[in-house]
This record gives structure tokens, sequence and C-alpha cells, in this order.
């Protein structure tokens, strides 16, 4: 069985939760689960109710594990080789083009495309148990795709430890070198995320698509011109009656708590 991805919706249907459910394989991705994936996410970006998605792995070994070794090893022309690493980098994009946040709940073993999976998250919160690493270069391969998003995360000289020495890293370290963003232990996962979830779901809607397209194009903008566009996102905002709805409930809320 090839896996699958397995959907479904919470919070009256404002958060959705993705599963790749390739529990056999470590939630490996293959040509079918990462078509499947892309076309899942592509479809949740085109939701205007959608307010923000969990991304994990089935069970509790791995969030994913990687792409299929056996797969990539049945490649057997450079056009293969360049399909294949085209379909990783399709669901890395379509992460990363999702218009809400995106959370990664990383349950076990987060390995090479599984690990450039999650770089593509906005946020990332571990088990205590978990585990990271690329290891492609033992198998004869560089890391790739958003892999290059790893000197932002973590630094370059950590991103080289990752990627020349192919090391693996526990929850712990991945914490302190800022590759996650909470580390609980594994019976409380879904609950931290489900705190992250509240603070989300307790913004404006309109405002965390705009924070998410913005950081979007910081990422790839020098400081000036990321200064200049948040200007514009910022007087964009009162295109929507979102600021004055919740600016002036913040008011009244502080009106009332002092008596006034």
């Amino acid at each position: 069985m090839p896996g699958q991805i397995a959907l479904h919706r919470t919070h009256a249907g404002a958060v959705a939760h993705v599963t790749v459910d390739h529990d056999a394989k470590l939630n490996t991705l293959n040509p079918e689960l990462m078509h499947d994936f892309a076309a899942t996410f592509a479809t949740l970006s085109a939701d205007r109710a959608l307010r923000a998605v969990v991304l994990t792995g089935a069970g509790a070994r791995a969030f994913i594990g990687g792409a299929d070794i056996t797969v990539m090893a049945g490649i057997d022309s450079e056009a293969g080789g360049e399909a294949f690493i085209r379909l990783v980098h399709a669901c890395c994009r379509a992460v990363r083009d999702c218009p809400v946040p995106v959370l990664a709940r990383i349950n076990g073993w987060c390995l090479g495309a599984g690990l450039e999976v999650a770089a593509a998250c906005d946020l990332r919160i571990a088990a205590d148990s978990a585990q990271f690493g690329m290891p492609e270069v033992r198998v004869g391969i560089p890391s790739v795709v958003e892999a290059a998003l790893l000197p932002g995360l973590i630094g370059w000289g950590r991103t080289r430890r990752l990627l020349l020495l192919a090391e693996t890293i526990g929850a712990a370290e991945a914490l302190d070198w800022g590759l996650v963003e909470r580390i609980v232990p594994a019976a409380a996962l879904d609950d931290a995320v489900d705190q992250w979830l509240a603070l989300l779901l307790d913004a404006g809607p309109e405002a965390i698509r705009a924070q998410k397209a913005l950081i979007r194009r910081w990422e790839d903008l020098p400081l000036s011109q990321a200064i200049a566009a948040g200007i514009d996102a910022f007087a964009a905002s009162w295109r929507t009656e979102e600021p004055r709805r919740m600016l002036g409930g913040f008011l009244d809320k502080k009106k009332n708590a002092s008596g006034e």
C-alpha cells in the first residue's frame, strides 16, 4: 500500500488536520503520496474559512521519515531524479503557499524530505523523543530543495553539520538550535498543539493571513523593501472591517475592566 493523506477538520471546520499515513514505512513519501499531499494543500488553500493547518504523521514512530528509498533506488536517469525531487519541492511549496499558518506536529523521526517539509511549516512543536536529521549524503545524494531554509532557522554552521556530517540530533538539541519552537512529552503533544491553535484562532483571521504573506515576502526582500512591504500590508488591513472591529472590542474591554 502506498499510504494515504488523511484529512479531518475541527473547530467548526476552521482547522484542518493533515496526516501523512504511511506508518508501515515511517510515513516516508512516495510519488503517489506526494501528489496527494500537494493536491490536499491546494484544496485547503482555496478555502477562505480555513484558519490553520496541523500537519503530522500517523502513529508514534515518525513525522515523515524522509522520501521512500525504495523508490529512489529505482531512479535510473537524471530526468527521473529531477522529476522525483520536484515532487518533494511541490509538497514543501504547497505548505509554504498555504495562506494560513501550518503547524508541524512532530511525533518521531523527522528525516530528509520530512525535515524539509517541517522547515517549510510556520511553526514546529515536537515530542521530546523526536529525532532530526538530513542523511542524504550517506546514500549518495545531496540535501536539496527546502533544505535551503535551514540556514535561516539554525545558521550556516549547524546547517553544515546536518547536511555534511549527516548527524542525527534529538529534540532538546533541535530546540536549542532553533529548529523547533517547542518540545513537550509525547503524551502532551496534542494539548500543546491545541494551545497554539487557541492563540491563532483568537487573532484576526485576515491579520493572520496578511502576517504569513508578509513573513514570506520578508524572506526574499532586502531590509528596506521588507519595511516598505510592511507599510503597504498595514495600510491594506483597513480594506476590511477587522481592524476597526477588533481595536474597538479591545478598547471596550479595557474600559469595562477599569470601570470607566
